[in-house]
């Protein structure tokens, strides 16, 4: 097994999301979340999801704060075939039900299309 830390420092002030990548086997990389995912913390976690090229697991355990970007997000990945870890109750609900939204109408987008739309 492989851990390697990424994160972010708001300006001198306090870390407010870390995220933990942790190879498991061959195939498997796991990104350990914990803190906040809000406001630009959503776009390093972007950053971070994009560079992997193997199969990905999300663990939100640590996680404490999200906002409805990072929901987004997470529903996103989920719908493309990341598997969500340890994820707290709320945030299930809140990601199942933004899924609903996205998909519930019949129109599906991959997460490069909405993406796309979320960067306009």
């Amino acid at each position: 097994m492989k851990r390697v830390k990424w994160g972010r420092l708001r300006i001198g002030i306090i870390m407010s999301c870390r995220i933990d990548r942790l190879v498991v086997g061959e195939d498997l990389v796991v990104l350990c979340i914990s803190g906040e995912i809000t406001g630009q913390d959503v776009e390093v976690l972007r950053t971070a999801l994009q560079q992997e090229r193997t199969l990905l697991a999300i663990d939100l355990k640590g996680l404490l704060l999200v906002d409805r970007e990072a929901i987004a997000l997470l529903a996103l990945r989920e719908n493309g075939g990341t598997e969500l870890r340890n994820c707290p109750a709320y945030i299930r609900e809140w990601v199942s039900r933004e899924r609903a939204e996205m998909w519930g109408s019949g129109q599906k987008q991959t997460i490069e299309e909405r993406e796309d739309v979320d960067d306009v």
